[in-house]
């Protein structure tokens, strides 16, 4: 027989309750009305004290991490606290936690839930219980479906260039949470495990006949710490685990807009004037472009790359490269690895200041394979190599101009699972904190571009990170493969992201690996990636063409079109990115998320709603014409944004969907602001519309649609305006009210208020009646 740990109450104070058997302790923290952290402290280190994730409504962290002894950042409520010989009671306004003391069980397993002195053998084990009622969202980027019940996956961060988008596990990030709703009791609650080594998550496709049904929690190396989060409802727990982990970093506006890369332009022996030529094709086919990915070919030295290298012989002037994209309002990303070849020209001065990760005895850089050959990765735990990286992004890239660092390639494949870390002088294996290191080289890059531009907003992109990454980056999900399932299963990835508290993302779009896209399918995945904070073109493809919107003549009206209509979505796409910021509320999210009231929105579909308000059914089949949407049940019913039509919620319906066409529904009551007037690629002049969409009898909305100049820090000083719009409907009558409040200077003298052609009742605006259904009012 198997003997349990039997734990009794050792001390309960600062909000936190200790519990002791033996050998082991475990500390229960009261941190909010609706979380708790429980943590079990077997491995000593002190890196192992700090956290670089929980960072509770913060922009910024430590380099050197946050104590997690630190409970400052938390409202620490008072709590309840009873016990008998067999349980412990912790009760809040909204949670009761019951721990049996035999075993120290919460909602765990009733056999073996935990691995007391390794009884389970090697490294860190959580088990527990589970129904066929539950449902199970997060862990980040990971392909398959939404719902990952049923499935096991590997949080391990790796280069999974090509991937399958609906199989391939593991992939680019480190994100060990996710959410549980039960469909039963209608409760929702997340679990995320403050642990950076390498993991498994099984979620039910493990069964063992002397446990019952079960889920588990296994990580390699470090402690038990995870925390509970309460919902009840599944939006509340992710709202609150991003809030946990951090504010979403608020983007400048033209990060919205159409990103062109690629990585052949760079690769070839005259990149620079191929990339003129894109800045001149953009202008020539006008297509409206915001900022341009400059990959990793011009940091080549013969066939392989070194970062912060410039080649001259590809881009023999590149303070005129960077000019000429300027000169057409085009922003620059530079990609940057933060990996040395051992052949790179700096590799042997880093190597003596032991800037590197280190091999196992310490006597040298460890050596991985990277790109093109072997190297070594910077240790971003050595303050010195922290600092220098920022000298060199300064350096090699901001003082020519460009505007925003790339982060890449920075899943720190490095499979020595002794190799050392600096630990700022506490070293430590790296295996412990692999996706720490991927955090602070993007924290190292965020700082270089605040100090070099000190009132702009840092702008940065990174493949790789941890929970919270999204304080510093805009994210994407890596290189992806050119096929028709990318697209759908891309979709449920980036959901899972949002599920994650990762809301700035996008996917490359038409498809990084593979052939080239063929025509439909392309236009089928622009479509899709308008409607995605990040909207990047990107390829690599294995035929040597390049996915550019010009890429196929006959269809270049179509995709020009698309290409504005994303630039006609960026105030709405603008909208949801500040309330991200400021509210903590995903861009993006799946029909569950909002209508949980609804239990059809649970069924797998290849639907989502952006800013709460916008409901995008892609088409993601080829030959495909119509699509089968259905409406979630909602109080007021949709609209179809493309015909005006109106219908109830809760219904199946068949819309047409030839390939100029996306299906999207707007909810009634929704307020959307749009770009208006004439769009392409010179013409920069803002003007802003305002899509309305009425209750069809009674209903009051008021929306506050957010203005900043979209660029600099001015707004963290109350320099922005807000255009607020009432509106109140009954069955006669619309009435429409605006005013504008704020500092911020507009940059457009009036809006235009759009309501549907076929609305008949009589139309109010400013307490005027106004007859038609375009309606200009001065701001």
């Amino acid at each position: 027989m198997i003997k349990e740990k039997y734990f009794k109450v050792d001390s309960a104070e600062n909000n936190t309750v200790t519990l002791k058997a033996e050998d082991i302790i475990a500390h229960v923290y009261v941190l909010e009305e609706d979380i708790v952290r429980v943590y079990m402290p077997e491995e000593k280190h002190p890196l192992l004290e700090k956290t670089w994730a929980i960072t509770p409504g913060m922009e910024d962290m430590p380099k050197e991490g946050r104590n997690k002894a630190d409970l400052s950042p938390f409202s620490l409520p008072e709590f309840e606290l009873n016990q008998t010989d067999q349980e412990v009671e912790i009760i809040t306004s909204k949670l009761k936690v019951k721990i049996e003391l035999n075993g120290l069980k919460f909602h765990d397993r009733k056999t073996q839930s935990y691995n007391f002195n390794q009884s389970l053998g090697n490294g860190v084990y959580h088990y527990l219980e589970r129904t066929r009622d539950e449902s199970y969202y997060g862990l980040g980027e990971k392909g398959g479906p939404l719902n990952k019940a049923g499935k096991r996956y590997r949080m391990q961060t790796i280069d999974a260039m090509g991937y399958d988008a609906e199989n391939t596990d593991p992939l680019y990030k480190h994100i060990p949470y996710y959410v549980t709703y039960n469909k039963k009791t209608e409760i929702a609650y997340g679990l995320y495990y403050d642990n950076y080594s390498d993991s498994v998550f099984d979620l039910g496709n493990e069964l063992d006949n002397y446990h019952g049904w079960y889920k588990y929690y296994y990580a390699s190396k470090g402690n038990l710490d995870y925390y509970f989060i309460l919902g009840p409802r599944i939006k509340d727990v992710v709202e609150s685990f991003s809030r946990l982990t951090g504010q979403t970093i608020m983007p400048p506006k033209w990060s919205l807009g159409y990103s062109g890369s690629t990585m052949t332009y760079t690769d070839e022996p005259d990149a620079q004037e191929q990339l003129k030529k894109f800045v001149n094709s953009c202008k020539e086919f006008d297509i409206p472009c915001d900022s341009f990915q400059l990959s990793s070919g011009y940091t080549s030295i013969g066939d392989k790359r070194y970062v912060f290298n410039w080649d001259y012989s590809k881009i023999p002037t590149p303070h005129e490269m960077v000019e000429d994209f300027h000169n057409n309002e085009i922003k620059l990303c530079a990609n940057i690895k933060p990996a040395l070849l051992h052949d790179h020209p700096m590799y042997e001065e880093l190597a003596e200041k032991q800037y590197f990760i280190l091999s196992k005895d310490a006597s040298e850089p460890e050596t991985s394979q990277f790109w093109d050959d072997t190297g070594s990765y910077l240790d971003f735990t050595n303050e010195g190599t922290f600092n220098w990286w920022k000298d060199k992004v300064k350096e090699q890239l901001l003082s020519y101009g460009i505007d925003s660092t790339w982060n890449d390639n920075n899943e720190y494949e490095i499979w020595d699972e002794e190799a050392l870390a600096h630990g700022f002088g506490d070293q430590l294996p790296v295996s412990h904190i692999k996706p720490i290191q991927t955090m602070l080289m993007m924290k190292a890059s965020y700082e270089a571009q605040k100090e070099f531009y000190p009132n702009i907003r840092p702008y940065l992109i990174s493949r790789s990170g941890a929970a919270g990454l999204q304080k510093y980056v805009q994210t994407w999900s890596g290189d992806n493969f050119t096929e028709w399932k990318t697209i759908r299963y891309n979709i449920k990835m980036g959901l899972s992201l949002s599920m994650s508290g990762v809301y700035n993302f996008g996917h490359d779009v038409g498809g990084f690996s593979g052939l080239a896209p063929e025509p439909e399918l392309f236009v089928r995945w622009i479509q899709n990636g308008i409607f995605h904070p990040r909207f990047t073109i990107h390829s690599w493809n294995d035929d040597k063409t390049v996915n550019v919107p010009w890429m196929y003549p006959e269809y270049l009206e179509l995709i020009r079109g698309l290409m504005k209509e994303r630039v006609k979505w960026i105030p709405f796409m603008y909208q949801a990115v500040h309330k991200a910021h400021k509210e903590y509320k995903p861009i993006l999210t799946p029909t569950l998320y909002q209508f949980d009231n609804d239990p059809n929105t649970f069924a797998e579909n290849d639907d989502f709603i952006v800013g709460e308000k916008l409901l995008i059914c892609n088409v993601v089949e080829k030959g495909a014409i119509e699509r089968d949407v259905y409406l979630p049940d909602n109080k007021h019913g949709w609209y179809d944004v493309n015909t005006n039509e109106y219908y109830q919620g809760g219904k199946d319906i068949t819309v047409d969907a030839p390939l100029e066409t996306i299906p999207m529904f707007a909810q009634a009551g929704s307020i959307l602001p749009i770009r208006d007037g004439e769009i392409s690629f010179s013409d920069t002049k803002e003007e802003r519309g305002i899509l309305i969409f009425p209750y069809k009898t009674s209903g009051v909305t008021e929306e506050w649609i957010y203005e900043d100049d979209g660029n600099t820090l001015d707004y963290q000083e109350g320099i922005y305006t807000n255009i607020k719009v009432k509106m109140e409907c009954n069955d006669d009558v619309i009435e429409l009210n605006t005013e504008v409040e704020g500092k911020y200077d507009l940059p457009f003298d009036q809006i235009t208020l759009y309501l549907p052609e076929n609305e008949e009742r009589q139309i109010k605006v400013n307490g005027k009646s106004i007859s038609g259904h375009k309606i200009v009012v001065a701001v």
